[in-house]
């Protein structure tokens, strides 16, 4: 093998260290089998003030995530990870974007890009839901880690993954005020058992509300101590909730053999209708209209799929 063939197995991962968008570009890069050493590009002044496809040199803005000796593939999630990656490109670094870079698309040797991007070109692959680290082994491997530590809430188990607003959806206390009564009511009506994480995004005092909703019937708030029960919650639920806003949790829940249900959210997104709209086709997600639902389902993954594509187009 050669020096650049062998260093292509090792890629970097160039992201702005955002938990979602290193989470995509670590699974592309795992799944495809390879072992990636993750950067995280923190410019410097006055860099950090302007959009990075403004940069005139984005590696000098970026210096201390980029030294050489450069790798033979580098995969980035993210509008400054697709400035970064386009200086990167020469014939002996091959790139990989990772989301609509908002550039010339011929900068980049292989985009994955989603359905709701609406991207298109000989370089584009799309995909169905975002990229993520949820396979069948960590499942398994958080299912044995949690299932004590689950087993005092009642079965069937309901998991909440909580969002945030985000600039087109509000989950701001009103919201959350009606979130919280939905739940409640649907633990009394449904005799559910119910376990809740918020995440960053996650206003303290939704939190806070769900809290003090749930904990009275036995629900239970993870307070962000201790060990993140994220993959637990996957791995365990009989049904799965999540906030709107979120494409990648929904991706990550759809990962799973259990039914998804979305919370509608004030707001607007034209490419969050999109994606909802293409999973819902897809059978794997339905609004939640406040009740514990089945229907028949399977885990929805592309994330595989798009490794193999990345595999077979950069010859790795």
């Amino acid at each position: 093998m050669s020096d650049i063939g062998a260093s292509r197995l090792s890629p970097w991962v160039i992201t702005e260290g955002l938990a979602g968008l290193q989470a995509q570009a670590l699974g592309l890069a795992e799944a495809a089998g390879l072992s990636p050493q993750a950067r995280v590009l923190k410019p410097a002044a006055p860099w950090k003030w302007i959009a990075a496809k403004f940069w005139p040199n984005p590696l000098a803005a970026v210096a201390d995530a980029v030294k050489a000796p450069l790798p033979g593939l580098a995969i980035g999630c993210g509008g400054m990870a697709g400035a970064v990656l386009a200086a990167l490109r020469r014939p002996s670094t091959r790139v990989v974007q990772v989301q609509n870079p908002r550039m010339d698309i011929r900068r980049f040797d292989l985009l994955i890009a989603n359905r709701h991007d609406e991207l298109t070109g000989p370089n584009v692959f799309v995909i169905r839901t975002a990229l993520h680290r949820v396979t069948q082994q960590r499942l398994l491997a958080a299912a044995a880690a949690w299932r004590d530590r689950f087993a005092a809430y009642r079965r069937p188990l309901v998991a909440v993954l909580l969002g945030g607003s985000n600039g087109r959806y509000r989950l701001d206390r009103d919201a959350g005020a009606k979130l919280a009564a939905d739940l409640a009511a649907m633990v009394r009506r449904d005799k559910v058992g119910i376990v809740v994480t918020p995440s960053r995004r996650t206003d303290p005092a939704v939190t806070a509300q769900l809290r003090a909703a749930l904990a009275p019937i036995g629900g239970w708030v993870w307070d962000g101590a201790g060990e993140n029960p994220y993959f637990g919650m996957l791995a365990l639920a009989d049904m799965i909730i999540v906030t709107q806003d979120s494409v990648s949790m929904i991706s990550e829940a759809s990962a799973t053999t259990a039914p998804v249900l979305f919370v509608p959210l004030p707001g607007r997104s034209h490419r969050q209708a999109l994606f909802l709209k293409t999973m819902m086709e897809e059978n794997r997600i339905r609004a939640f209209a406040g009740r514990f639902t089945q229907w028949p389902v399977a885990p929805l993954n592309d994330t595989p799929m798009a490794a193999a594509e990345m595999r077979h187009r950069l010859g790795l």
